[in-house]
């Protein structure tokens, strides 16, 4: 299947000179969306999976059915002040500015073996910062695993001396 049929573009959004890549028609085919699953399954591959991580907001979507395969936990990142427990934090940089993320510190248990996963790789920061919160934790980032990836952005740079795939690259 050629997942680019279900991803459309969208100029000027979110501010001018910007291309958006919209996932949600991909969402709501439900062939596509269990195709597009399977396929960042195998991607993964036939390793042991304790956790399946996703960051907000849109690897919520991929990130829980992705566990739900692999038999294995959901862990969300969630953005500065949304989550209720006692949590870990790391702040990263943006083009323009900074950004906080945080999990609960009870999520990844030392020599858990992890999966991050995002809907889209592009400068690598929220990748990056994940890997860092799941490994001061203990757990152990096996792949970052990516519907799309935006090449221009050279996010993988960030992510080097881990695995990173992406069903989809621009």
């Amino acid at each position: 299947m050629d997942f680019k049929n279900y991803i459309r573009d969208i100029h000027d959004f979110p501010e001018k000179d910007v291309t958006f890549k919209d996932i949600t028609p991909l969402l709501k085919d439900a062939k596509a969306l269990q195709a597009a699953a399977d396929a960042m399954l195998r991607m993964i591959g036939d390793v042991k999976v304790d956790k399946v991580v996703g960051m907000e907001s849109r690897g919520f979507f991929f990130a829980p059915i992705l566990a739900s395969k692999l038999n294995a936990g959901f862990v969300p990142v969630r953005k500065a002040g949304k989550l209720p427990s006692d949590k870990i934090s790391r702040t990263y940089a943006l083009e323009y500015g900074k950004d906080t993320l945080e999990m609960h510190e009870d999520s990844i248990n030392p020599g858990e073996n992890v999966i991050i996963h995002d809907d889209v790789l592009a400068t690598g920061g929220t990748a990056k910062a994940t890997c860092e919160l799941v490994e001061a934790l203990g757990g152990k980032v096996l792949q970052c695993n990516f519907l799309l990836e935006l090449l221009s952005l050279n996010g993988a740079a960030k992510l080097k001396g881990y695995a990173v795939k992406s069903l989809v690259s621009y």
